[in-house]
């Protein structure tokens, strides 16, 4: 049935017990509000179904639609500083009556569908004048991005773009005055930052500093990670999120509402889990047959670890809280049908490798 479908099974299999984890942990987070798990079971659902359908285009014409893809998710990024739904201080969503979702979630999947199209018109690795264009294409919807303001969100699609041209060939003759440019010019970008993110900053380096204010959110996800100990307080005896003492528990911080629930134990086998998912990715990316394939899919799944790895850094402390969800474990829309998405052309890759006569 899977290989039918187009599925490759051991990708589909650890997405599904993602899935299953994911309504374990949301439905403790949230205080056993069936209103939430029923909603994310929807989301869910809804983000498989999207993971099949995709799975059925084939690579050739996801490749001939990547331009519209990227020029349809930068119309829609641009509306969001016209007309977007303001919440928090920040306007990142579109409302269009029937559905309201974030434009900023589908760059993701819209940048390593331009990037790989636009490096494999030509051949690898890429000339000066080809990555000075795609440094284009990256940095307009980051640019759109930060805008809103979503420094976060900018910083992976950011990392995204650079992640690809690394896989593309870029030099480290490049990379490297590039990392120190960056570095050099970090002064000047904490000028333009909000005051609340460079509280983040400074938080990083200083929690205790201001324990009940800017300190408070990584304080409590600390202790909430710390308190499970080695096998952790049990299903639905996270203490932390029923006592309202983290925030965003069933999205942001659902890794600390885990960890604090089944332990040490229990957090490395969820941590195992992303790195196979990540590792079956790279394979996929690797037995591709043809330059967009293989960007593409190494840029998809580089893209998902850069998420894993952001939002356990800053639940654990060890990076800025920039509200970064968790990957399908956190509740959540627009960015679990883009994810499914991806794991769908993933999964088209793999499964429509043509048969290599000799």
């Amino acid at each position: 049935m899977l290989e039918r479908l187009h599925l490759d099974r051991n990708l589909f299999y650890a997405l599904a017990l993602l899935a299953f984890l994911s309504l374990v942990v949301v439905y403790s987070a949230s205080a056993r509000d069936n209103a939430v798990a029923l909603g994310h079971i929807g989301r869910l659902a809804l983000g498989f179904a999207i993971l099949v359908v995709v799975a059925q285009v084939r690579p050739e014409n996801l490749e001939r639609w990547s331009p519209y893809v990227f020029g349809a998710a930068l119309i829609v990024l641009a509306l969001v500083l016209v007309i977007g739904t303001s919440a928090k201080g920040a306007a990142r969503w579109l409302n269009l009556g029937f559905v309201r979702f974030q434009p900023s979630e589908l760059m993701k999947l819209a940048l390593p569908m331009m990037l790989a199209w636009f490096f494999a018109r030509d051949g690898l690795p890429p000339r000066y004048t080809r990555l000075g264009i795609a440094f284009l294409l990256i940095a307009v919807p980051t640019a759109l991005i930060i805008k809103q303001p979503d420094l976060g969100t900018a910083l992976l699609v950011l990392g995204t773009g650079f992640l690809l041209m690394f896989l593309a060939g870029m030099s480290w003759r490049i990379i490297v005055p590039i990392g120190l440019l960056l570095a050099a010019a970090a002064p000047i970008a904490w000028g333009f930052m909000h005051d609340y993110q460079r509280n983040r900053v400074l938080t990083l380096f200083d929690p205790e500093a201001d324990p009940l204010g800017t300190g408070y959110h990584t304080i409590q996800s600390m202790i909430a990670v710390g308190s499970g100990g080695i096998y952790g307080k049990g299903w639905l005896n996270s203490s932390q999120a029923h006592l309202e003492y983290l925030p965003e528990s069933s999205t942001d911080f659902i890794f600390a509402v885990f960890s604090e629930e089944f332990g040490l134990l229990g957090s490395l086998l969820l941590v195992g889990l992303y790195i196979f998912i990540i590792v079956r990715g790279m394979m996929i990316a690797f037995l591709a047959q043809s330059t967009y394939n293989r960007l593409l899919a190494g840029g998809l799944s580089l893209s998902f670890f850069l998420h894993v790895f952001v939002n356990m850094g800053m639940v654990t402390g060890i990076l800025p809280i920039v509200g970064i969800p968790l990957p399908i474990l956190s509740y959540g829309g627009t960015s679990i049908v883009t994810l499914m998405a991806a794991f769908g052309i993933l999964m088209s890759i793999q499964t429509h490798r043509k048969i290599v006569e000799y």
